[in-house]
């Protein structure tokens, strides 16, 4: 919130500047926007049958006519290609028609039905981008079984040879669980569901995805409204977005979850906030008040016993909650008491009611045992050290990524304090402050993957969709989008396939844009 102009309201209380419905024009390259993108997400599923990380036992492979593509992986890889630019373009298509101050926009309901009609097919794919998946159904096993996940890996629980533990991969197979206790909870009973039917795993896993999805596309538009956003504009970048489809969806990874619980939470808890400017005047609790604030911040909590970066969203809400109050120190502190008992009370029931404890806190840090140079920090002390080898100085690799990640340590935790004082400060929006912050721990942190970025990607989309941060993210949500391979692992060995399956890919995506480029929208109307 900035200036005595912001305020916490309702979301029925405040609606950003409206815009028309599109005109028959419009709708119909909207039509075909829509059918683009199906086409796309069709290419990408019937590519991921060879292109996707299938279990090691793929049912795919004997059945006929789908089987082919998993021996033709450069023909499957082009398919798997060509879906991801036809739906990059058909979203960055689609972001013309719903971006904010357009005299005329895309509606919230027709920008739901387009990413329904998108995420159809994307149910059936193989999962592809990453093979976290098979992770999650072998640490769902470990509890299944009644061992700690927490304190063995798959391989030396289940056996080498278990279903489950062939569909890991191998770095990940003698480490324990990274995962909240309520994850590994709704594993259990996936498990208990499934046994060791890798597909029907996966499956279940998925439809818990796309229930995470679904909270994301409930609460974003609310929140956005709350913060004088456009909520269609939210829906586009924080939900219809390629890297939201491809690795909450395809690559079935549990941050749907525990970020549709984050915003949900936020979102409730916010339902009983009365209207308050900087400068007062900060009436009375309202009846029913602190009963939103502690249902929001149990659910938040919820998320974070799926995934621990969701606790974050407490320290904002709390700013939120003691600017109500008058804005002292005072509030702040009395504020972070009872947020801080409603947390250590939810996560103790989970973590108990789990049956696991806290053992997961130990594991928190279990991906830090992968040095990738995805990882800015990890990059910073590869480059030190390799700089140590030119110059003569010997291989202190290790040191030198020691010390970066150290430091990384203190910055992203410090930009996240820095984010909540200025909140508490009325000089940002909270729901901005919580994007930023989660983006700087994470992109600090000693691990980085391509999907982290929707942790800050999809608040901000509810907080700042309207300002130039929609420009930068939709830039880089696309180069991330197009740069990924489906496989969920490297090319060593078969690097050669991806010229021919970029190549050919690029010519089909180009072809098909050439069929529809008389309704491609150009140039924005002239502003509301």
């Amino acid at each position: 919130m900035a200036g005595d102009t912001d305020r916490l309201v309702r979301a029925e209380d405040r609606q950003p500047t409206g815009s028309g419905p599109l005109d028959e024009r419009e709708r119909r390259q909207l039509d075909v926007i829509r059918r683009f993108g199906t086409v796309g997400s069709l290419l990408l599923t019937v590519g991921s049958l060879g292109a996707g990380a299938a279990p090691v036992f793929n049912p795919v492979f004997r059945i006929p006519v789908l089987g082919l593509f998993s021996r033709m992986t450069t023909v499957a890889l082009a398919f798997a290609f060509t879906g991801v630019f036809m739906i990059v373009l058909a979203w960055l298509a689609l972001g013309r028609l719903s971006r904010p101050g357009r005299a005329r926009a895309v509606s919230v309901p027709q920008m739901a039905r387009t990413l329904i009609m998108w995420i159809a097919p994307l149910v059936f794919t193989v999962p592809s981008f990453s093979r976290d998946v098979y992770s999650y159904l072998a640490q769902s096993e470990i509890v299944a079984m009644g061992q700690d996940p927490y304190t063995v890996g798959p391989a030396q629980a289940l056996g080498v040879n278990h279903p489950l533990t062939q569909g890991v991969p191998t770095m990940w197979r003698d480490t324990p669980s990274p995962y909240g206790p309520l994850f590994l909870t709704v594993g259990k009973a996936i498990n208990w569901l499934t046994g060791d039917h890798v597909v029907a795993g996966v499956a279940m896993h998925r439809l818990v995805a796309l229930g995470g999805l679904m909270m994301i596309v409930w609460a974003l538009p609310r929140l956005a409204r709350r913060f004088g956003v456009s909520p269609v504009s939210a829906l586009w970048l924080g939900a219809a977005n390629p890297l939201v489809l491809f690795h909450l969806v395809v690559g079935v990874h549990n941050e749907a979850l525990a970020i549709g619980l984050m915003l949900v939470g936020f979102e409730l808890a916010l339902r009983g906030t009365p209207r308050v400017t900087p400068d007062g005047p900060f009436p009375p609790w309202q009846p029913g008040e602190l009963y939103w604030y502690a249902i929001g911040a149990a659910v938040i909590t919820l998320g974070a016993a799926v995934k621990i970066p969701a606790a974050l969203a407490l320290g904002f809400l709390g700013v939120i909650i003691a600017r109500r109050m008058g804005g002292r120190w005072k509030h702040l502190f009395q504020v972070a008491g009872g947020l801080g008992v409603v947390f250590a009370v939810v996560l103790t029931a989970t973590s108990l009611g789990s049956g696991l404890g806290y053992g997961w806190v130990a594991t928190l840090n279990t991906a830090s045992t992968i040095k990738s140079w995805m990882a800015p920090m990890n990059a910073l002390g590869f480059g030190a050290g390799w700089l140590g080898i030119v110059l003569g100085l010997g291989n202190h690799i290790e040191a030198a990524i020691t010390v970066s990640r150290l430091l990384g340590a203190v910055i992203g935790p410090l930009i996240a304090a820095k984010l909540l004082l200025d909140g508490f400060r009325w000089k940002l929006r909270p729901l901005t402050g919580l994007g930023v912050a989660l983006g700087a721990v994470l992109v600090f942190g000693a691990t980085v993957q391509p999907w982290y970025l929707l942790w800050a990607a999809v608040p901000l989309a509810a907080g700042a969709g309207n300002t130039r941060f929609r420009v930068a993210a939709t830039a880089v949500s696309t180069g991330l989008a197009v740069a990924l391979g489906p496989t969920g692992s490297t090319f060593d060995g078969r690097v050669f396939v991806l010229p021919y399956a970029y190549i050919g890919a690029i010519v089909v995506t180009t072809v098909a844009v050439l069929v529809v480029r008389g309704h491609i929208p150009r140039r924005d109307p002239a502003p509301a």
